[in-house]
């Protein structure tokens, strides 16, 4: 074997080797998309859990709870994205665009557990606190004594 042929033949080595390194360290962008969709699908749902729980008017700690689900599985998504994304092909803004977004979700979440945390505000004053005096109930039983009484009972009654 010449000088020339072993010098080439151990190039093709080399690249082919180097070639299954990549391979080996790079998945294929299937691999990606396998990895990648039920990360998006979680993000996806939680989102969808969290929007209807704003619709129906659900209590701070159920919302609080639900808008952490989903900042964590959309971190988890951004997690994935900054370590594969050279590799699988993910276009450059992306990934700004991701953490803008996730940046906008961790405001939501703090303002809504914030509304969790604190403690429930005092209800409004009664009319009777109001104005400082009791209002007699309807349902308490009458003991006929009043202004319109008379010696026979209210005429307003009659």
């Amino acid at each position: 074997m010449t000088f020339c042929r072993a010098f080439a033949f151990a190039a093709v080595l080399l690249l082919a080797g180097r070639a299954e390194t990549l391979a080996q360290v790079a998945p294929p962008p299937e691999a990606c998309i396998k990895q990648f969709v039920p990360l998006r699908q979680e993000a996806e749902k939680r989102l969808t859990e969290a929007k209807s729980a704003m619709d129906r008017h659900a209590p701070p700690p159920e919302l609080c709870r639900l808008f952490s689900a989903f900042s964590d599985a959309e971190a988890k998504m951004i997690k994935y994205v900054e370590g594969q994304g050279v590799w699988c092909g993910f276009p450059p803004n992306v990934l700004p665009n991701m953490k803008a977004g996730h940046a906008k979700s961790l405001d939501a979440r703090k303002q809504v557990c914030a509304a969790a945390a604190a403690p429930a505000r005092p209800s409004a004053p009664s009319l009777s606190d109001a104005l400082g005096t009791s209002i007699p109930d309807a349902g308490a039983p009458k003991t006929g004594r009043g202004t319109f009484d008379t010696l026979t009972g209210s005429p307003l009654t009659r």
